[in-house]
C-alpha cells in the first residue's frame, strides 16, 4: 500500500510539473477578431423622411357587372392591352332580350291609346267650343288623354331599364389600360358586383408609400419626392398627390400617394420602391436623432440588434428598437446612447465576448 502511494504521489508530481512547464495548455486559445467601429452619434441635419412602398397603376379598376348570367365568351387575357370600350366579356342575355320584345310590344300599345285619346279630346273639345258637348265629357276626355300619355311615359322608362341592363351584358373596358386578371371563363356564372376583369392603365403611374406617424406632418401635397426602384436600379422623380389623413385602417401607416413625372417601359405594376421626400425634416426638435450605420444592425427573427465594445476589448450584442431610415443611417428609437462605440463590420463571426481588435 505504500508503495502504491508513493507512485501515486510521484505521478501527481509529474503533472504539476509539466503544468507549469506549459503555461499556455491552460488557457484557451482565443481569436482576436478586427473590427471597423463607428460612434453612435446625432444627426440634427434637415435630412429627408424616407418611407418604403410599391409601385401601382393610377388607374385601375376590377370591372363588375350588374347582371347575373352566365358567361359567353371572355375575349381578353392576362397582359392584353386594350382600348376604352373594348369588348371584355359577354353575358347570356336571352331573358332581357325577351324584357326588351316585352317592353317594346307595351311602348307601341302604349303609344296608339295615347294617339287614339288625343284625338278623341279634339273632337270634344271643339264640340264643348261648339257647345255639342257638357264640361264633364271635356274633363273625361282630358284625363283618359293624361293617363294615356302617363302610360306611354311609363313604358318607355321600363324599355330604358331593360337597355340599361343590356349593356351590363357586354362589359367593355373603361378606359384604355391592361388587363391584369381575368376572374371568370366561359361557362361560369356571373353574380352581380363580382369581380370579372382587373384592369390597369399602363401610362401612368404613382408609388403608394406608408408613412410613420412621427413624419407625416412633414410630408405635404406637391412636395418633390424622389422613387428608388431597386429591383432595376433606377431613381424616378415624381410629387406628392394625397396624403391620408388617417391611419386607422393602416396599422398606425399614413398613406401617401406620389405620381411619377415619367413612365419607364421597365416599371411595373407592384414593384417595391424607396420613397425619398425631398425637403421634409423628420427632426421635431432640437436634440436630434441617434442614428447608426445601417450595415451594423443584426436581426434575428424578429429582433434587431447591435455589437458594442466593453472596456476590455470584448463584442456585447445590445438589442435595440429602430425608428425610420434616412438614407444608409438607421434611426435607434432605444437600447443605445449616443457616444457609445459600435461594431459596423467584422473579419470573422461576431458573437457575445468575442475579443476585437479595432
Amino acid at each position: 500500500m505504500k508503495k502504491r502511494s508513493i507512485i501515486a504521489v510521484l505521478l501527481a508530481i509529474q503533472i504539476l510539473a509539466s503544468c507549469q512547464q506549459n503555461p499556455e495548455s491552460s488557457t484557451p486559445n482565443t481569436q482576436v477578431i478586427a473590427v471597423k467601429t463607428a460612434v453612435v452619434g446625432q444627426n440634427n441635419s434637415n435630412a429627408t423622411v424616407s418611407a418604403s412602398g410599391k409601385i401601382e397603376a393610377a388607374s385601375s379598376a376590377n370591372i363588375s357587372t350588374r347582371m347575373m348570367g352566365y358567361v359567353t365568351r371572355v375575349s381578353v387575357k392576362i397582359g392584353q392591352r386594350v382600348t376604352k370600350g373594348q369588348l371584355l366579356v359577354s353575358i347570356n342575355n336571352t331573358d332581357i332580350q325577351a324584357k326588351k320584345a316585352q317592353t317594346d310590344a307595351a311602348v307601341i300599345q302604349a303609344a296608339a291609346a295615347f294617339k287614339n285619346a288625343q284625338k278623341d279630346y279634339e273632337r270634344f273639345k271643339n264640340l264643348f267650343d261648339q257647345q255639342s258637348a257638357t264640361q264633364k265629357e271635356l274633363d273625361d276626355m282630358t284625363a283618359r288623354m293624361s293617363m294615356a300619355q302617363a302610360t306611354l311615359e311609363g313604358a318607355k322608362q321600363l324599355r330604358n331599364e331593360v337597355l340599361a341592363q343590356m349593356a351590363y351584358a357586354n362589359v367593355t373596358a373603361p378606359f384604355s389600360g391592361v388587363i391584369t386578371g381575368t376572374f371568370v371563363k366561359e361557362g361560369d356564372m356571373a353574380n352581380p358586383g363580382m369581380p370579372l376583369i382587373s384592369l390597369e392603365g399602363g401610362t401612368q403611374w404613382q408609388a403608394v408609400a406608408m408613412v410613420p406617424e412621427s413624419s407625416i406632418s412633414s410630408i405635404k401635397n406637391e412636395m418633390k419626392a424622389q422613387v428608388v426602384v431597386k429591383s432595376i436600379g433606377k431613381t424616378l422623380s415624381g410629387k406628392v398627390t394625397e396624403v391620408s389623413a388617417s391611419a386607422q385602417n393602416t396599422g398606425g401607416q399614413y398613406l401617401v400617394k406620389v405620381n411619377l413625372d415619367h413612365s419607364d417601359p421597365a416599371v411595373l405594376s407592384g414593384m417595391f420602391v424607396r420613397v425619398n421626400f425631398e425637403g421634409s425634416s423628420p427632426v421635431a426638435n432640437n436634440s436630434g436623432m441617434v442614428t447608426v450605420n445601417s450595415e451594423a444592425l443584426v436581426r434575428q427573427g424578429q429582433l434587431t440588434g447591435l455589437y458594442t465594445l466593453t472596456e476590455d476589448h470584448k463584442a456585447l450584442l445590445r438589442w435595440v428598437r429602430t425608428g425610420r431610415i434616412i438614407g444608409n443611417q438607421t434611426e435607434i428609437l432605444s437600447g443605445i446612447k449616443t457616444g457609445e462605440t459600435y461594431v459596423v463590420s467584422a473579419d470573422g463571426k461576431l458573437y457575445n465576448g468575442a475579443t476585437v481588435q479595432p
